[in-house]
């Protein structure tokens, strides 16, 4: 596995693999790396010759009083995982050369970046869509996969790329569930015993409301009612946000659909957690691991 700490670096690299005929492929992660991002070079792996899996605690990313001092890091162990994975090249920058000056210039993500988490992180995914921009210009990829568990942010990216023509196709890949049903998050580290238990507890309630809508239920109040009835009991949970939202827009229906995607933000103590479902599938998409 090829390993790159520089800009220039990473960007000879790939454009010498697209320039011999291989597709290259880049799964953006922050680290600390669990099965939902390993899942993430399996299925793009299936679409590219070659897989690049970048490593990068984002600053601008983070709001006051967020978790990036704690945020955990572990680059030899994550080195170790992507190798026993086969991935082709692991691109780990320092701070200093992904931002070497203060930046100016960042990426807007308009009103679909105010709704959801934009409301409590009002910086957020500017800092998201810029890093994810700069990543996309450095490696140059064919194609980048991102999970659906961070499901507004995919959104923003599939407009970032349509709205400024990237020339980069953007793969979703299903969320990777625990045994017990819980969302993989580099964040369920910090959750001790009693906030672990609970924590299950909201893909319970997202499963409760999709039951409710394949039993014919459409009124998305109603369903969202379901699925708090189930969050309440659970006193390590206040929930920040819950909504159905289109999709697309991300803006609220009052009626839903096979498309609804129900959406949930939760404080388990001083650790947020996310977690999505969409009310029309079948049968579960997601994929579950054991712990």
């Amino acid at each position: 596995m090829h390993d790159f700490r520089t800009i220039g670096g990473m960007r000879a690299w790939s454009r010498r693999h697209r320039a011999d005929g291989h597709r290259v492929g880049l799964v953006p992660t922050m680290g600390f790396l669990h099965e939902g991002h390993l899942h993430l070079v399996d299925v793009i792996r299936e679409h590219v010759d070659q897989v690049v899996v970048s490593v990068f605690v984002n600053p601008t990313q983070f709001g006051r009083g967020e978790d990036l001092d704690r945020y955990p890091r572990d680059l030899d162990r994550d080195r170790s995982v992507l190798r026993a994975r086969s991935a082709d090249c692991l691109f780990h920058p320092t701070e200093r050369e992904m931002y070497p000056t203060p930046g100016v210039i960042s990426v807007d993500p308009g009103v679909l970046g105010q709704q959801l988490c934009g409301r409590t992180r009002p910086g957020h995914f500017p800092g998201v869509l810029t890093v994810v921009s700069k990543l996309l210009h450095i490696v140059e990829p064919d194609v980048a996969i991102f999970g659906r568990k961070d499901f507004q942010q995919s959104v923003l990216i599939e407009h970032m790329v349509r709205d400024l023509d990237l020339p980069v196709e953007i793969i979703t890949a299903p969320i990777v569930r625990e045994a017990d049903g819980l969302a993989m998050s580099s964040r369920n580290r910090y959750l001790n015993y009693e906030r672990r238990r609970a924590a299950p507890t909201i893909a319970r309630a997202l499963d409760t409301a999709r039951a409710r809508f394949k039993n014919g239920q459409r009124d998305s109040a109603k369903l969202v009612d379901s699925a708090r009835a189930i969050l309440a009991p659970q006193s390590e949970i206040t929930v920040e946000y819950l909504d159905i939202v289109d999709p697309d827009t991300l803006t609220a229906m009052a009626v839903a659909d096979v498309s609804s995607m129900m959406v949930v933000a939760a404080h388990l103590g001083d650790t947020r957690l996310i977690d999505n479902i969409v009310l029309g599938a079948g049968t579960s998409s997601d994929l579950w691991v054991p712990v």
